[in-house]
C-alpha cells in the first residue's frame, strides 16, 4: 500500500484490512496534539469504526522504543477519551535489552489493549 511508513504496516493492511467489507479502517486520518515541553502532534496509524459504531485507534509497532513509550503515555494522559490499541509484530519483544518487560506487558501496565499481528474479532463488535 502506498503511503505506509513501514513494511510491517503494508503486511498488516494486506492481512487484516484489504478487501474486508466488515472492517471500516483508514490509515492515519486523524492527529491529536499533546504537550511535552512544547506542543507536538500524534497521528495514530489507523482509525477503526466497529460494527456498532464505536471508534478506536490502532498503533502498529514493530519496534517500541523509549521515546514512543513516553509519547503514548503522555497522549493517553492528555486524551483519556481516546481508545488507542496496539498491534505488535512480536509482543514478546523486550522493551530494552536485558529487561524482563515485554511489549505486551508494557501495554497492559499502561492500560492499552493490544494484540499480536492482527485485529482480534472481538474488537470489531
Amino acid at each position: 500500500m502506498v503511503g505506509r511508513r513501514s513494511m510491517g504496516e503494508v503486511r498488516f493492511d494486506a492481512e487484516n484490512l484489504e478487501g474486508k467489507r466488515t472492517i471500516q479502517a483508514e490509515y492515519e486520518p486523524d492527529s491529536f496534539q499533546y504537550v511535552v515541553e512544547e506542543t507536538k502532534t500524534y497521528t495514530p496509524d489507523y482509525r477503526v469504526v466497529t460494527r456498532s459504531g464505536n471508534t478506536f485507534y490502532i498503533e502498529y509497532k514493530g519496534v517500541l522504543d523509549l521515546e514512543t513509550r513516553k509519547k503514548m503515555v503522555r497522549v493517553k494522559q492528555q486524551h483519556p477519551d481516546l481508545d488507542i490499541r496496539f498491534i505488535f509484530q512480536k509482543a514478546t519483544n523486550k522493551i530494552r535489552k536485558g529487561s524482563p518487560t515485554t511489549y505486551g506487558m508494557w501495554a497492559e501496565k499502561e492500560g492499552f489493549l493490544w494484540h499480536e499481528l492482527s485485529i482480534p474479532r472481538r474488537w470489531l463488535t
